[in-house]
């Protein structure tokens, strides 16, 4: 089996590559594939005949997003139809990862796979389109829908880093932490995904899926868990979303469910204080057990 990686570089890619077997991977970056270009898409694809291709690649900007939503239409949904085209005449699985973002955050309970998008932003339409795009054309994919992504790359779209690196960084030159606690996710760790994501693919039971750590916490609480784990006295205010004043709408609770793939009988994903433990633990931050 020939699996290839777009944005192997990446926070999602980087930790892809450490899971599948060496002998499998085409690893991509940017130089070697822009998706927004058709033609190399195509050529790319055909060069290298792929069974499955694994996109990370994407305009992940959300503030950004706002002020050029071309960008992110080009990148997003665009270019994913361009990938999905190529995908179909060569025959290749598309496995795709999309966002919470694509719900509007009205729910009281997490969100099923059934549930009905409703994007609130530049940046959640694009990915929405992507998605519907893949639905279109496909026949044969997986799309993934993950939320709060954190990993030991960092994402190369925000220079390098995560919320839990800006956070410790954050700590060491501030006296006080302000962060939004009226916004509830599902915080969810690269590692923990990229081996979910490889374990989907063998079933090929295609379709949607929700892939998240287990559990839920606003961005407050999963700050004032990194500096717990770290075992640091930190002080932590907590704001509003109104408070933060970013220039694109979030959805206030995007919690997803990973209900398709209970489904199919895969085990879920661990809970986020676990996964967050592993993943300081990883970097070094916490001396293992």
């Amino acid at each position: 089996m020939k699996i290839l990686i777009i944005g192997a570089d990446g926070q999602l890619g980087s930790d892809l590559c450490k899971v599948i077997p060496q002998e499998e991977q085409i690893p991509l970056t940017i130089k070697d594939l822009d998706i927004t270009n058709q033609e190399q898409t195509v050529a790319v694809l055909k060069k290298h005949q792929p069974d499955i291709v694994i996109n990370t690649a994407a305009y992940n900007d959300v503030d950004q997003a706002e002020e050029k939503p071309e960008l992110a239409l080009a990148i997003n949904a665009d270019g994913v139809k361009s990938l999905a085209e190529a995908c179909q005449q060569i025959g290749a699985v598309l496995v795709h990862i999309s966002t919470d973002y694509v719900f509007d955050g009205a729910n009281k309970e997490p969100y099923l796979e059934t549930d009905n998008p409703n994007p609130q932003s530049a940046y959640a339409t694009s990915k929405l389109l992507g998605e519907q795009w893949i639905k279109g054309l496909l026949d044969k994919y997986f799309i993934i829908r993950s939320t709060g992504l954190y990993g030991a790359a960092g994402c190369l779209g925000k220079g390098g880093t995560n919320f839990v690196e800006n956070m410790i960084m954050l700590a060491s030159s501030r006296p006080v932490l302000n962060v939004v606690a009226d916004e509830v996710l599902s915080p969810t760790y690269t590692r923990d995904l990229a081996e979910k994501i490889v374990e989907l693919i063998k079933t090929e039971k295609y379709g949607l899926y929700h892939l998240v750590n287990q559990g839920q916490c606003s961005w407050y609480e999963f700050a004032c868990k990194i500096f717990e784990f770290l075992g640091r006295q930190v002080t932590i205010n907590k704001i509003t979303a109104a408070e933060y004043k970013a220039k694109a709408k979030r959805p206030k609770y995007s919690v997803l469910e990973n209900a398709a793939l209970k489904k199919i009988g895969l085990q879920d994903l661990r809970s986020w204080p676990e996964a967050l433990k592993a993943y300081l633990e990883a970097k070094g931050y916490l001396g293992k057990a």
